[in-house]
């Protein structure tokens, strides 16, 4: 098409006498194609306006049969579902308002519960420290008083037994000077005895 548009522009843009018979040929050639395609256009347009309004028939044909079984169908079946629905739903609504009313006000109560125990918990986690640092205390000062008591016993058994340790020590040497001395007479008596026999 663009091809065909150059060479007529060409054709035109000549002088007028230097058309020559076989140019004006050409021309009326190049005329008559413009002509044919145009009515062709023409034709292709009218058959597909036509096509167009045959579908366009054949749809609201279609769209007209369809309304007049579904309408029955939507009427008795859905229509009822529907209403039913809605019915249901408005008497559901001041139950589930119910529902979540008493949703809020358990949830208030289990927050104000464990509220309640957290401070229950952390009392008893103060009265518990409290007992524990007693008990601690108790134990402590018995410890502390044992310790106390086993050191008095044993300085009160240390200083009898010291004292009985230094009495029988003294007793023990006594007895053995007094056995010494027995023993010295024995063996000085022998040895008198034994220089007078000389």
């Amino acid at each position: 098409m663009e091809a065909m548009r150059v060479v007529m522009s060409a054709m035109w843009m000549q002088d007028a006498g230097t058309l020559s018979s076989g140019n004006s040929k050409l021309l009326m050639f190049f005329v008559g194609m413009v002509a044919i395609a145009l009515v062709a256009q023409a034709i292709a347009l009218i058959a597909i306006a036509f096509g167009a309004l045959k579908a366009g028939k054949r749809a609201l044909d279609i769209a007209d049969e369809m309304r007049t079984k579904l309408m029955p169908i939507v009427e008795n079946k859905l229509l009822p579902m529907v209403e039913s629905t809605h019915e249901m739903l408005q008497d559901a609504r001041p139950k589930v308002k119910v529902i979540t009313d008493n949703l809020l006000e358990t949830s208030h109560v289990v927050r104000s519960k464990a509220l309640e125990f957290d401070v229950t918990a952390s009392e008893v986690n103060s009265r518990t420290r409290a007992q524990v640092a007693r008990v601690d205390g108790m134990v402590t000062s018995v410890l502390n008083s044992t310790s106390e008591i086993t050191d008095s016993l044993q300085r009160a058994m240390k200083v009898p037994v010291r004292e009985f340790n230094g009495l029988v020590n003294g007793l023990k040497a006594g007895i053995d000077v007094l056995v010494g001395r027995a023993r010295g007479r024995d063996t000085s008596d022998g040895a008198r005895n034994r220089d007078t026999e000389w």
